[in-house]
């Protein structure tokens, strides 16, 4: 079977942190929907959604996977994504694809790092927390776990169903309640009330009847009402459930079915016309008979299966021979193949509607956040750019086999494809390729595809600190560049104005110039000349951001005047005004938040403040542990992760997330500068 009509889809993302139970989740779903025999097993390597090699020896989902199964007339598409804080890109790029995002809470972890960042960026969503593992807490931790859910995200968080006292199955609180079941936890009929007295809130004729009228009130009358309560984040509930034992397993189903939104039901997705400041809103509606419209939101390469594009469709219905575009591209492909994912398996699909997830193979122009349509009317559609997390941990990479630096560029070229947080660039000072990440693990992961996948033989370096420049005052300057040669020479003087702005600000650029005193023709090779002393800093070598640049006066000469000499004038009027306004280096900063047992706390603070770090937060997410949360020069964070598994023997976990940057510490400054001026003294 396939679904036939969008009222039919459910689209969910698994989503929370590492070690939550996701993938086990989806098995045992998988297993009671009927669409596997047996459950696999993560120690085994088993799994349908952990089907990649590394991802077996690792035991930790790696990428984001599909399965899906029907369940009572529903078809689920289900994405399990990867719960480690590293991955955390390539996790919240299946954001775009669902309505629902169902995070998984461990009940012997509690709520970890990856449950609040999960949380926080899925706000937009309609969601459901899944308590896993009931089977291995007791009942006053179930109870406390709950407590600490409302404490963090509101009173909003409501169980629709909670754990017998045994433990061995769910009471519903939501559609048909036994009042008289025992729970660990207030009697299900005042668990069921709450949910009820959330839902009528966003309907008075409901509430006047409930209320007023003590009549008691069909799950069907509440649909339209808690679906509006799920989209405005008015409701998130909560259920429980166990992987191994099955305990609340077929209840989940239900829930599933019957209480998540179909892609009708959602928040609509965001999306766009036109490039830049001109781009307005525009609607897009799962619309079968309209044009498609479909999104990609995540591509997979294969160095022997090619390229696979995976999208949810929006708008339209899909099928073999559709010709689609790509973006704003002229050139069409042929849908000569309509895939379903189910794990590792790809399985032929005659038809796909609205709000269902299907894919492309060997399509190579596909890429990640492209837009797919059937009319060149949707050129300039696009979905709103997603926030992930800013990678802040670099590794230098070098080749050892001379002639390989042109197959890691397109393998790097590839991974960048399907993982939103990785980024290569080059480090013009040792000269070598660059990776940067979101942490020592992530990078360790792509080092390791590098080498599997495209028999990569690599050795890496620590890369240069992304320090940079700005200023500290108003200065200006003016540069005259004229030389004769015997024929025509070169001319052009510029003079202009440099401001500094506030951190974070980038790069601004304005002109004050009147009269013709610099043609029009010729300002933008000024403003070439003026990036390019930006782009390499005048006090240290690093990039300058944060400031203001502003040409207020210039001289040509009728026959001189060219391009290049009003380049090599913008350029040094620049680095003079920098010079002369009180430049400063800047370095860049890392939240460091760190889970520890408390017999830890002394060490790791003392092991911040040896890294010039400044502790902002502590917190204490559950018994014996401690979260500390500092601010830490990333220059200083090398070899943090071997320090803290050697304190801590292992039991801890910490996250990173860009911080900015401050002016760094003068005995920094001074040895930037020098070494600045060294490598140009030599050159």
């Amino acid at each position: 079977m396939t679904p036939t009509s969008v009222h039919d889809i459910r689209n969910v993302a698994l989503l929370g942190h590492s070690g939550g139970g996701k993938t086990t989740l989806l098995e045992a779903l998988l297993v009671a929907s009927g669409t596997i025999g047996a459950a696999g097993s993560i120690e085994r390597g088993d799994t349908v959604s952990d089907f990649d090699a590394q991802e077996k020896a690792m035991g930790h989902s790696l990428a984001t996977s599909i399965a899906h199964f029907e369940w009572a007339g529903h078809w689920v598409n289900m994405l399990d994504t990867p719960g480690l804080p590293d991955l955390a890109g390539r996790a919240l790029s299946a954001l775009p694809a669902v309505e629902t995002a169902a995070v998984v809470v461990s009940a012997q972890a509690g709520i970890e790092s990856g449950t609040r960042r999960m949380m926080d960026a899925a706000a937009d969503k309609c969601r459901l927390i899944v308590v896993s593992k009931i089977d291995a807490a007791s009942a006053a931790e179930l109870t406390a776990l709950m407590e600490k859910l409302t404490a963090t995200f509101g009173r909003e968080c409501l169980p629709v169903n909670l754990p017998a006292a045994d433990g061995t199955h769910v009471i519903d609180c939501f559609f048909a309640p036994g009042h008289d079941a025992e729970t660990a936890f207030s009697s299900v009929a005042a668990a069921h009330e709450a949910i009820i007295d959330q839902v009528v809130e966003l309907d008075e004729a409901l509430m006047a009847s409930y209320l007023e009228q003590g009549e008691s009130l069909d799950p069907e009358q509440l649909h339209a009402p808690f679906e509006q309560a799920l989209r405005e984040g008015h409701l998130i509930p909560v259920c429980f459930v166990s992987s191994r034992s099955g305990a609340g397993v077929n209840e989940l189903l239900d829930i599933l079915g019957r209480l998540m939104p179909d892609p009708t039901e959602g928040n609509p997705p965001r999306f766009l016309k036109g490039d830049g400041s001109q781009a307005q809103p525009v609607e897009v509606t799962p619309d079968p008979a309209r044009h498609v419209i479909a999104h990609v939101f995540q591509v997979a390469n294969d160095p022997y299966r090619g390229k696979l594009g995976l999208f949810r469709i929006h708008q339209g219905t899909l099928g073999p021979n559709t010709q689609l575009y790509i973006g704003d591209s002229r050139k069409s492909f042929k849908v000569a193949h309509l895939l379903r994912l189910q794990g590792k398996n790809q399985v032929e699909t005659p038809v796909g509607v609205p709000g269902d997830i299907c894919a492309v193979a060997r399509v190579d122009d596909i890429h990640p956040d492209a837009v797919l349509h059937d009319s060149h009317d949707e050129d300039t559609y696009h979905l709103a750019a997603p926030r992930y997390p800013q990678p802040v941990f670099g590794l230098a990479l070098i080749t050892r086999k001379h002639g390989d630096e042109q197959k890691l560029a397109e393998a790097l070229a590839r991974l960048v494809d399907e993982d939103p947080c990785l980024e290569v660039g080059f480090d013009h000072q040792a000269r070598h390729t660059v990776i940067r990440g979101l942490g020592e693990l992530h990078l360790k992961i792509v080092l390791e595809q590098l080498r599997t996948r495209w028999n990569l033989q690599l050795d890496t370096a620590t890369p240069t600190v992304p320090y940079r420049e700005t200023i500290a005052a108003t200065a200006e300057a003016r540069y005259r560049h004229k030389k004769q040669s015997g024929g025509a020479g070169q001319f052009g003087e510029v003079a202009l104005r440099v401001e500094a702005l506030p951190r974070g600000s980038g790069i601004e650029l304005g002109s004050e110039v009147k009269g013709g005193a610099i043609p029009t023709n010729f300002l933008p090779a000024v403003e070439k000349g003026v990036r390019q002393a930006l782009a390499e800093g005048a006090l240290s070598g690093f990039p300058v951001q944060d400031v203001r640049v502003v040409l207020t006066d210039g001289k040509h000469h009728a026959v001189d005047s060219n391009e290049i000499s009003f380049v090599t004038a913008g350029r040094h009027a620049t680095l003079e005004a920098l010079l002369a306004a009180r430049p400063i280096v800047l370095e860049p900063l890392v939240t460091v938040t760190v889970k520890v047992e408390d017999s830890h706390f002394g060490d790791i603070t003392a092991e911040f403040a040896a890294r010039r770090g400044r502790l902002t937060a502590t917190e204490s997410p559950a018994s014996g542990w401690t979260v500390l949360t500092a601010t830490v020069p990333i220059a200083e964070m090398e070899g943090f992760e071997a320090r803290l598994k050697a304190i801590c023997a292992g039991e801890s976990e910490f996250v990173l997330a860009a911080s900015g940057h401050e002016p760094a510490p003068q005995d920094v400054q001074q040895r930037l500068a020098k070494a600045y001026t060294g490598r140009n003294a030599g050159q």
